[in-house]
């Protein structure tokens, strides 16, 4: 399917980046396929790899074409469900224990952009979380409250403290701290190039048919010919799933934009992240070239607009929003585009073990936090792939959560 269209922003971030080795397959059993080399696909590569075994990284076409350059590249560990909500849905410990998952994730990534050999822009960065609106200042208080109670790091700014520090006054907002902003299209690709640093085999513009037993093996069955593995990974993401239906799977659409280089941010504190309460919301981050990125508008379907008109349309809204709030920068779009993303039904990603054929695992990082998504489900399935199964696979487990059938 489509994932995007229009004028992306990171593809000329990445332009003479270093090609991947041409591989052909056969001739070697892996330890582990890992289907999808988009963010969720190369993490979980370069963990594996990281962990000895050898993988073989396989996508229909280059690695971060998809999803991933479409991705505004804002990591937090707050999630689109706050943590008293999302406690309400699976209580309290599970909750907190998926946040604190997160939290150890965005270290995680952190210290993966460390051992990178090309610069992912990864920069750490606290975010702002504002009440759109009166009504949800008390939910905003709310969150801010069990954000403390439980160890988070995050402080309160009333409306006087917002208008302070930006030319903006809302409500109440939560300032979290431990977030950062990424290239995401360097990161992703830096995380393949890792794994194959350390062995991995990369396989572009290799479209898998399916999935085989073979003698104790899976064999993936590509256009280019089988490719053998202990082990396979889906990280396919917004595409086809083998093995599962995509009942768990809400696509949406939404619309970003890049701004040409702003002269002067000195009114945007500290570059903080910043999103709001209002579903669906607005969100926005700078770039190490002081270009503004803004990204919003989300509708309930999955079809892109197909429409230049249309899509530019949406980005003189995100324009419009952005001016809003900062009335006296001067900026101008010079990308905008249209992407399709996935929700899960229960707000939280699917990652672990196929519930009847063995070693197959899941890991698709639906949500707004996919790449956040993408480290703990790579560290999850390390873990079950050595038997370790932990509390927090238990929570993200895909049993119970979607229809399987065998190969």
């Amino acid at each position: 399917m489509e994932l995007h269209e229009g004028r992306l922003f990171w593809p000329g971030t990445v332009e003479g980046a270093r090609p991947f080795k041409k591989k052909e397959p056969g001739g070697r059993v892996y330890g582990a396929a890992v289907i999808g080399g988009g963010m969720s696909g190369a993490i979980t590569a370069a963990v594996l790899s990281g962990e000895g075994l050898d993988v073989a990284l396989i996508d229909a076409g280059q690695i971060g074409a998809g999803s991933t350059s479409a991705n505004t590249g804002l990591l937090q560990y707050s999630n689109d469900i706050m943590l008293h909500e999302l406690a309400e849905e699976i209580g309290w410990d599970n909750a907190i224990r998926f946040y604190r998952g997160c939290t150890e994730a965005m270290d995680g990534l952190g210290r993966l952009a460390e051992k990178m050999d090309a610069d992912s822009s990864y920069i750490s960065r606290a975010s702002l979380y504002y009440a759109t609106d009166e009504g949800d200042r008390e939910k905003v208080r709310r969150e801010y409250e069990a954000l403390r109670k439980y160890g988070f790091r995050a402080d309160y700014w009333d409306s006087a403290e917002i208008g302070r520090r930006f030319p903006f006054q809302k409500p109440c907002a939560i300032v979290t701290h431990g977030d950062a902003e990424v290239n995401p299209l360097a990161y992703c690709r830096g995380a393949a190039r890792l794994a194959e640093s350390r062995g991995a085999d990369v396989f572009e513009e290799t479209k898998v048919s399916g999935l085989v037993r073979d003698d104790g093996l899976i064999e993936v069955s590509t256009g280019r010919g089988p490719i053998l593995a202990e082990r396979v990974v889906m990280a396919t993401g917004y595409g086809r799933t083998f093995l599962a239906d995509h009942s768990v799977k809400d696509l949406n659409r939404t619309f970003a934009i890049a701004t040409e280089p702003v002269v002067d941010l000195g009114s945007w504190t500290d570059r903080m992240m910043i999103w709001e309460t209002k579903r669906p919301y607005l969100y926005a981050r700078t770039t190490v070239d002081n270009r503004i990125i803004i990204g919003g508008l989300d509708q309930e379907t999955a079809s892109l607009p197909h429409d230049r008109a249309r899509t530019e349309e949406k980005g003189d809204r995100l324009r419009s929003a952005l001016c809003g709030l900062f009335p006296s920068l001067h900026v101008e779009v010079s990308h905008a585009w249209a992407a399709v993303f996935g929700e899960s039904d229960d707000n939280l990603p699917v990652i672990g073990r196929h519930p009847e054929e063995e070693n197959v695992y899941y890991l698709l990082g639906l949500g707004g936090n996919g790449t956040v998504y993408s480290m703990m489900g790579a560290e999850v399935i390390a873990g079950l792939m050595k038997g370790k199964k932990s509390l927090l696979s238990e929570i993200v487990d895909p049993a119970g959560r979607a229809r399987f059938w065998r190969m």
